[in-house]
């Protein structure tokens, strides 16, 4: 009988397919078979088509007679009960036996049960390898991710060095700079994604093979949170103990002007209108869509791109729109100026009184930072001198390190925290008494900004619109309707001036003169 022998390795560190045919030899003769065809395949069994195996398959297909298939053993042939499908049908064809070397087992069309039954232990035995590899490779690739250590190509801005085991991540001083570059443009709002992408690119900044970066590769830099000191990995984000590019200040200022938070005037190119971007329906949640009709009234309708919510457009004028927002507006006008100059005092005297609290704080979370810096110096002698083992080692040095960062963090909010918060309460004070005129005499593009500023979530329903003021903008009006009481103060007291300030860059300048 005609015999084809088949030797198959997944990568040169296993047993050669030399190694293979020498031990079949004696088989061969023994069975008197005739060699026509010999394959010498490296190929793994388990990823990929198979293409080396197939070419396999297709000259038994194409063989007149039956062909002897000679391995050396099952997993040599297949690490899966899909390739027995195919081998089956061959088989009860008649075009094809196998040889299983090692296991003394030849299958063909009238083998019988038991000998089919060997074949398909043999199979899952050798599946059952390949499955607790995996597992095996799951546990290492976890643990290094709980170690810090990242298991995939370096992030553009980091290099891959050393190699197999030794392998290694370090900053690439060249990328590095304009990684920052790139973060710092796009915080400062004036930069599209695919702005910045040409910009960046012309800067120098390259992606793998020198290639320039596109929008959707700028996009994902700019939400990867490896740059500041995190990996995220399988959809779970890990502490890493690489060096960092930017802050993490830095970072979340990006992620705020992409959810628009804080983004500077943008112009459209068509006509600018007050609330385009701002609304949505509030029966389908899509965006209210403006148009001019009659040459000067605007309108506003839901897009209806879900149609099966919302299929019928209703169209309402911007002037009715803008009626019960400039109602609360002009409430914020008549607060009198005794109880603004009270507010600015309470805002500087509760400061004040956290000054000391916050320094305390500090040093506390420096101290931390020291003693956690000792404890890691002195964890490095007792590993010097066999004290403790290297897992132990690595897993308390982790803990350090990972308390370093969040101790580090926190002194950073510290340090960040708005020297003025006075200034910036003047500044919104100033503004909410001025916004009803303000919203009456802005050009639409001014109007946006004030608007954007001022409300959260408007919404649409029929001819009605729905919002609720923004801080500080709500306190300012609950105070205006209600006096200064127990409850505007404390509210005062708690709000975030810090992030008040960093949005009220997004406003004209000539909003925020008086307090500024």
């Amino acid at each position: 009988m005609k015999a084809i022998l088949l030797a198959r390795v997944s990568d040169k560190k296993q047993d050669s397919n030399t190694a293979q045919l020498i031990r079949v030899n004696d088989y061969i003769r023994f069975k008197d078979l005739e060699v026509v065809k010999t394959h010498e395949i490296e190929e793994s069994s388990t990823r990929g088509e198979r293409k080396k195996f197939q070419e396999v398959i297709k000259e038994i297909k194409q063989s007149k007679e039956c062909i002897a298939l000679v391995v050396d053993t099952v997993d040599r042939l297949q690490r899966s009960f899909r390739e027995s499908v195919l081998l089956d049908d061959l088989r009860k064809a008649g075009k094809l036996e196998i040889h299983f070397y090692r296991e003394n087992l030849v299958i063909h069309k009238n083998s019988n049960s038991a000998d089919l039954l060997r074949w398909d232990m043999a199979v899952m035995f050798a599946r059952s390898y390949i499955l607790q590899l995996s597992d095996n490779v799951k546990r290492k690739l976890d643990q290094k991710r709980k170690n810090g250590e990242w298991v995939g190509k370096a992030p553009i801005g980091y290099k891959n060095i050393g190699q197999e085991r030794n392998k290694d991540i370090v900053v690439d001083r060249e990328k590095a700079p304009l990684i920052q570059h790139l973060f710092e443009l796009y915080a400062s709002g004036q930069y599209s994604v695919k702005t910045l992408s040409k910009h960046i690119s012309q800067k120098g900044l390259r992606g793998g093979q020198g290639k320039s970066l596109t929008p959707g590769m700028v996009y994902k830099i700019l939400n990867n949170p490896f740059y500041y000191g995190e990996m995220r990995s399988c959809g779970v984000i890990y502490l890493h103990r690489y060096e960092t590019i930017i802050s993490k200040d830095l970072y979340l200022a990006c992620q705020r002007v992409q959810k628009g938070w804080h983004k500077k005037k943008f112009q459209y190119a068509a006509k600018a209108f007050a609330f385009r971007g701002l609304l949505r329906c509030a029966k389908c949640g899509c965006s209210m869509s403006p148009e001019i009709k009659k040459g000067k009234y605007i309108y506003y309708s839901c897009t209806t791109a879900r149609k099966n919510i919302c299929s019928k457009k209703i169209f309402v004028r911007e002037d009715a729109l803008l009626e019960p927002i400039c109602d609360v507006l002009q409430a914020c006008t008549t607060l009198p100026d005794d109880t603004i100059d009270e507010i600015i005092r309470l805002v500087q005297a509760s400061y004040e009184e956290d000054t000391s609290l916050r320094t305390d704080t500090f040093k506390t979370l420096q101290a931390e930072y020291e003693s956690l810096q000792l404890k890691q110096n002195r964890l490095t002698d007792l590993l010097l001198d066999g004290t403790i083992a290297k897992d132990t080692y690595e897993q308390k040095l982790k803990a350090f390190k990972d308390r370093q960062r969040e101790v580090t963090a926190q002194m950073k909010d510290l340090q960040n925290t708005n020297a003025q918060p006075h200034v910036t309460a003047k500044t919104v004070l100033q503004l909410a008494k001025e916004a009803h005129a303000l919203l009456k005499s802005s050009e639409p593009l001014e109007k946006k900004a004030l608007l954007n500023f001022a409300l959260q979530n408007p919404t649409v329903s029929g001819k009605n619109i729905d919002f609720t003021m923004a801080s500080p903008f709500d306190v300012i009006y609950d105070t205006s309707v209600h006096s200064l009481g127990r409850r505007q103060r404390d509210r005062f007291r708690t709000l975030d001036w810090q992030e008040i300030d960093r949005r009220l860059e997004s406003l004209p300048e000539r909003f925020i003169k008086p307090g500024k």
